[in-house]
């Protein structure tokens, strides 16, 4: 009997193709651990909406609330695949997910490698050193600028009437307007904060000097909502007196996030600025082929390569697998963590490892990184570094 039930959507375009690297890495474990992965694939996105006129299969929104322990998704977009109302097909799994869920933290490892060079300076350059780069964002998930599409989308996946936020008026303004309500709660923000501060204890502190510290970034100086989010992080950072406090406005914090990123260790912000500065700290690890993340609540996650499903790629066996890879890291770090399963833990340590000996030395990369290797080479590779270290431990 399997130890922990994984849902796999692989998605649209190469989604589909790097999600087969994740199951190899879950293979490989299963296969030279006692950890047993019960792996459960459902077809989504708007591929499968264009083929069968559906999202996803009836009831797939329910098996991953009740069933799944964790979820893993490769990618979604389809080119042209639109619902009637203009939403993008396959939304309602990502953000069904993330809504239906309460997946309320986003979580972004922002991580440089020995032997992958950055493109911040130049087309390859390595202007810091690997170690220098070494943070976690954290996105809050479910709030702010699209809350309505997260609520709208949650109600599809659910089967009901999709929400719509309430008419208003902008006095000033003529001709048609279109708008997107802003709402953050306290309630929101504070579970957001804590789980950066809980994650900084668990860290090593900024590159630059070692000292823990989790930085506010916001733009309290202009909007509402982000002055309750500093309120809400002043509140919190006072149960954690041994953790160095930081602020920033978020127009600022991009371009000391690629000045000076040796100076950040934990992150937390609000679901649209997070969504930007997160896409421009993965220029620093090397691309968005590096970039990994976990959408996580409390009783429920979902972990997911964040480079989208580039659809002229699909097929060519040429894509970065190493998010995805490493989104695999981070569900077994959470499953461990969250059923006190210290071998998993331990496991996830070791994809890490196993990813940076696979690039140490700037060879087996792939286009993105400025070499040739394929998708499936670079996810064989690593998965037999994993396989001898399993061996070796276990």
């Amino acid at each position: 009997m399997a130890d922990y039930r994984i849902g796999i959507l692989p998605g649209d375009g190469t989604g589909r193709e790097v999600a087969l690297e994740a199951q190899r890495i879950l293979d490989t474990i299963e296969h030279h651990t006692n950890q047993g992965f019960e792996q459960t694939v459902i077809q989504c996105g708007g591929q499968h909406y264009v083929e069968t006129g559906e999202e996803w299969a009836e009831g797939s929104f329910e098996f991953c609330r009740d069933e799944a322990d964790a979820l893993y998704l490769g990618a979604i977009g389809h080119p042209g695949a639109f619902l009637p109302n203009g939403d993008l097909a396959g939304g309602s799994v990502i953000l069904g997910l993330r809504s239906g869920l309460d997946l309320y933290a986003n979580l972004r490892p922002i991580k440089l490698y020995e032997g992958v060079p950055h493109k911040v300076h130049g087309k390859f350059t390595q202007i810091w050193q690997p170690g220098m780069v070494d943070m976690t964002i954290l996105r809050e998930n479910t709030e702010g600028l699209y809350h309505s599409l997260l609520r709208r989308s949650a109600d599809r996946a659910m089967g009901r009437t999709p929400y719509e936020p309430p008419e208003m008026t902008f006095p000033g303004l003529e001709g048609e307007i279109a708008y997107d309500p802003r709402p953050i709660s306290e309630n929101g923000s504070e579970r957001l904060i804590r789980m950066g501060f809980d994650i900084a204890e668990t860290r090593n502190g900024a590159p630059i000097d070692g000292v823990k510290r989790v930085s506010c970034i916001d733009k309290s100086n202009v909007t509402r909502g982000c002055q309750l989010f500093r309120r809400t992080f002043d509140k919190v950072a006072a149960d954690y007196p041994g953790t160095e406090l930081d602020y920033g406005f978020i127009d600022a914090f991009t371009q000391w996030l690629t000045r000076s990123p040796e100076s950040y260790d934990v992150v937390v912000t609000s679901n649209m600025f997070g969504d930007i500065a997160t896409d421009l700290g993965a220029v620093l690890q090397g691309g968005m082929g590096m970039a990994a993340s976990g959408n996580i609540g409390d009783e429920s996650a979902f972990f997911e390569p964040v480079h989208g499903s580039s659809p002229k790629y699909a097929g060519m066996n040429k894509v970065n697998p190493i998010a995805s890879i490493n989104s695999i890291q981070l569900m077994m770090n959470w499953l461990g963590r969250k059923n006190n399963d210290d071998q998993l833990i331990e496991i996830g340590s070791m994809i890490d490892e196993s990813v940076a000996d696979h690039l140490r030395g700037g060879r087996g990369l792939t286009y993105d990184l400025g070499g040739d290797a394929s998708c499936s080479g670079v996810g064989e590779s690593i998965a037999t570094r994993l396989s001898a270290k399993l061996q070796e431990r276990f």
